[in-house]
């Protein structure tokens, strides 16, 4: 089985082709990255020496229609999974138009790239904020209505239509998952866990938007990559399935365990103002992944957490490396 990983130099996508070649055997992966700012190969640094010709790395931009179909006509593959994405909703608010090139353009090229070259299976990774802030309580089906409130939602969204879209005009067989907030090795430095982190590493201010009681459910990384590989392997074709934890913290909580586990003071916490379109809420109901695939999340949050911290404190090297400069 040859899979085709793109986006696999960024946080999930570099942790998905790990946990692929770690606990499976494919005969190979090969991993379209464009390396923007969040990719980098320092991710991808131990793959090549760890499992030889199993691993491949291409540098391409998946709205490259040329440089897509040279990268399928290499193998066949049995499934192209699409985690290239922007994916940080500041950014979003700033630059909307590198959203739509790489999660709509890109997305749809690579869709039509994949039919055109016989790829038996398309795997789209979305996320749960395509369905805008949930209620207080209870959290958002496969079913409920898609209502993104930034750039970035509204980009993954679109994706997600498209794919699905697909499947029902030409019978392609497609997936797609929406996933909770993730965490983990390998995260760049600008997303909350590993921002708070590093800045309360260096007894610099944690700014925290509004007053912090934004609601987040969690979800190891790896956990999400067991997920993805399971629908890769075993989901409906033209289905949607959701992937959540239920390890919901409220933002300021968070924060506060973060500088608990390092034994910071909490005056580091620094209030600032929030962003436009800030959800309250995200949940999402994992219930049809759990009961028709058999998946479930392994990580307890707090052990997690801590490992994750100290993850960041073991690998200076390499979140000083991908955070230099271009």
């Amino acid at each position: 089985m040859r899979l085709l990983v793109t986006g696999g130099c960024g946080f999930i996508g570099s942790n998905f082709i790990r946990y692929v070649l770690e606990h499976y055997q494919p005969e190979m992966i090969t991993n379209v990255d464009a390396l923007t700012y969040a990719g980098s190969l320092a991710s991808t640094a131990d793959l090549s020496p760890e499992f030889g010709d199993r691993y491949e790395f291409l540098r391409a931009d998946i709205a490259d229609s040329e440089a897509i179909d040279d990268a399928l006509s290499e193998h066949s593959y049995f499934a192209v999974v699409n985690f290239a994405a922007e994916s940080h909703v500041d950014r979003s608010i700033t630059s909307p138009e590198n959203f739509i090139h790489t999660n709509i353009v890109g997305a749809s090229n690579l869709l039509d790239a994949a039919r055109r070259h016989g790829v038996k299976r398309f795997v789209q990774i979305s996320t749960d904020e395509v369905y805008g802030s949930a209620d207080e309580t209870g959290g958002f089906t496969e079913r409920s209505p898609l209502n993104p409130s930034s750039p970035y939602s509204a980009s993954k969204a679109a994706a997600d239509l498209l794919v699905l879209a697909a499947h029902k005009t030409f019978g392609q067989d497609v997936v797609v998952t929406r996933c909770s907030n993730n965490y983990g090795p390998y995260q760049f430095p600008e997303k909350l866990i590993p921002l708070m982190i590093l800045q309360a590493l260096a007894d610099r201010p944690l700014p925290v938007y509004g007053d912090g009681l934004n609601v987040r459910d969690w979800i190891h990384v790896e956990d999400h990559c067991a997920a993805v590989f399971d629908v890769l392997m075993q989901g409906r074709a033209g289905e949607i399935y959701n992937v959540g934890a239920n390890s919901e913290r409220r933002n300021l909580d968070l924060v506060r365990s973060i500088l608990s586990h390092l034994g910071k003071s909490e005056e580091l916490i620094q209030f600032v103002p929030d962003r436009p379109g800030h959800d309250r809420r995200y949940a999402v109901d994992s219930n049809k992944l759990r009961t028709e695939i058999g998946w479930k999340p392994l990580h307890d949050f707090e052990q997690g957490l801590a490992e994750t911290i100290e993850w960041y404190r073991q690998n200076e090297s390499w979140w000083r490396e991908v955070q230099r400069p271009e």
